[in-house]
Formats: C-alpha cells, structure tokens, sequence
C-alpha cells in the first residue's frame, strides 16, 4: 500500500467517521428537543395546577375570613346583650335592696 492509498484511506475514513458523529449529533439533537418539548408541556401542565390551587385556596381563606368575621360579629352581639341583661339585673337588684 503506497502512502497515497493510505492517505485516501485515512481521509474516507475520516470522512465517514465524521458523517457517523454528525449523524448521531443530530439524532441526539432531536432527541433531545423532543424531550423538552415533552417536559415543557409537563412544566406548563404542573403550574397550571399550582395557579388552580393557589386560587382555590385564596378563594377558601375569603370564606374563612368572612365567616369568622361573622361569627366575631354575633359573639360580641350577644355578649353586649347578656353585658346589658345583666347590668339591668343588678341594676334591679340594687334599687331592690335600696327601697328596702
């Protein structure tokens, strides 16, 4: 084999070797888009349910606030009237004993 033969020989086998790594450099490269596609749809899929239970639950701290407030609002009703009933009481009592 003279050295020209191995040159050509060295050179197509460069050649092909090169054809062979960009080959799988782009079937790598597809691969790898597709995946991310995948996992982008998958990301934008989970932050979708994140931002669904956010609202949810903002929406159920609404109705706790209100009903509390609702609740603190009628407590503090009755006990200004049990408060009043029994100043009157006492009030009674006292004019009571003092006629006495």
């Amino acid at each position: 084999m003279t050295d020209d033969d191995l040159e050509r020989l060295l050179e197509a086998s460069a050649a092909e070797t090169r054809r062979a790594i960009e080959t799988r450099i782009d079937e790598t490269a597809a691969e790898l888009r597709h995946q991310m596609g995948i996992d982008r749809e998958a990301t934008k899929h989970e932050i979708q349910l994140v931002a669904e239970t956010v609202l949810e639950t903002r929406e159920e701290l609404r109705r706790t606030r209100t009903e509390l407030n609702e609740k603190i609002e009628y407590t503090a009703a009755e006990t200004q009237a049990m408060i009043k009933f029994s100043h009157k009481e006492l009030d009674r009592r006292i004019t009571t004993l003092e006629g006495n």
